[in-house]
Parts: structure tokens; C-alpha cells; sequence
């Protein structure tokens, strides 16, 4: 049975923008729960945040690199979870991941003395635009999950499951820091047009 999963559903932008604060770096939540029966015993949910700002006059070129495919789950894995799903071809599957987001994941599995300790991503139903990502900490790689990596940076490890990269092939993960604080996100997802300014929540494509 896969690890239990804990996501903070935000409900409005407002909620989020009042919620978000810096800890150790990083954007999170104020609430922490403990999780049982595994070697990182906190988890906590990272919010994704996109504010926009006003356009520099030069863009900002941000190294990133596809990310490498570690691991997938098998057909039958798939239905021991009860999921009807096709596994993604690994030639059909493009994840990209930013330098900055690898290091900022390196130093999460260095902290936490956890070298599997990475962040899964996953998208939900819900939100102003009927869609919404949440971003969590997480020990180790649960059966339906798709686990990746940065091709240089290690560990950098990134976890989503099968149902939740259906919706998210092709995105760009960064980290950034921004007037509120730093957050990792999803800096682009060629699936999703719209959404609202905190980044989380976003509509698919016709």
C-alpha cells in the first residue's frame, strides 16, 4: 500500500498569499504534520507561486536540463492501486528541471539526511480554474509514481504519480525567488492555458 499522501488544498489565492511564509529557504505552509512508518517524519506542503511582475528588458536565461526517468511503475502496479491507466511510453515522457530547483532539492535530501527525499507533485481537482497542482515533501517513491532526476545535480529527486503526469508532460519545475518569498512551481506546462495569479491553479487546454 502506497505511503499516505498529504496535500494542503489552498481554496483561494487569498488564502495562499496570507499563508505562505519563509522557513530555512524555502516557501511553506505553517502547518506540519508528522508522518508515521517512514524515515522523514515531516511532511510538509510547498505552494507554487507565479506573481506577475513587470517584464526586465533582457529575460533572465535559467539553466535547465530534461530530466532524467529513474524509475516507473509497472502495468500491475497500476492495478494492485485500483488505477486504469496505460503506462507513458519513456520516449513519450519530457520533464524539465531547473539547475536552481535541483539544488534546492539536493540540499532538502542533504538536510534531511534522506538521499530518496525529494518532492511530489501532483495535481488535483479543484481550485478557481478547475485544476490545481500541490507540491509536498516526501521519503521515498510510492508504487504509482514516475521518479525523476536532474542529469547532473544528484540527489534531485522528483516524484509524480501516473495519474497527475498525464496532466503535467512536458513542464518546466524551477525554484524562484520572488516578493513573497521562494517556492518551487511550475514554471510551464504546455497543457494548461490560464489560471489565477498564485500559480496554483490553472485550466487545461480544449
Amino acid at each position: 500500500m502506497s505511503a499516505p499522501r498529504f496535500g494542503l488544498l489552498v481554496s483561494t489565492c487569498i488564502r495562499h498569499a496570507a499563508d505562505i511564509y519563509m522557513r530555512s529557504g524555502m516557501v511553506s505552509t505553517p502547518i506540519t504534520r508528522w508522518k508515521s512508518g517512514s524515515a522523514l517524519h515531516k511532511t510538509r506542503s510547498f505552494a507554487s507561486s507565479s506573481i506577475m511582475h513587470a517584464a526586465p528588458s533582457t529575460p533572465t536565461y535559467v539553466p535547465k536540463s530534461a530530466a532524467l526517468i529513474s524509475s516507473v511503475p509497472t502495468a500491475d502496479e497500476l492495478k494492485a492501486q485500483e488505477l486504469d491507466l496505460d503506462i507513458i511510453p519513456k520516449e513519450d515522457i519530457k520533464l524539465e528541471l531547473t539547475n536552481r530547483a535541483a539544488e534546492q532539492l539536493q540540499s532538502i535530501a542533504t538536510r534531511e539526511h534522506t538521499p530518496s527525499a525529494g518532492l511530489r507533485i501532483a495535481v488535483e481537482s479543484g481550485g478557481c480554474h478547475g485544476y490545481q497542482y500541490t507540491m509536498e515533501l516526501a521519503s521515498e517513491r510510492n508504487v504509482e509514481d514516475y521518479h525523476f532526476t536532474h542529469p547532473a545535480i544528484v540527489p534531485s529527486n522528483i516524484y509524480i504519480d501516473a495519474v497527475s503526469l498525464g496532466l503535467l508532460n512536458g513542464s518546466t519545475i524551477d525554484f524562484a525567488t520572488e516578493l513573497i518569498g521562494s517556492s518551487f512551481r511550475i514554471a510551464e506546462n504546455p497543457q494548461a492555458k490560464g489560471g489565477c495569479g498564485c500559480g496554483i491553479s490553472w485550466e487545461m487546454k480544449d
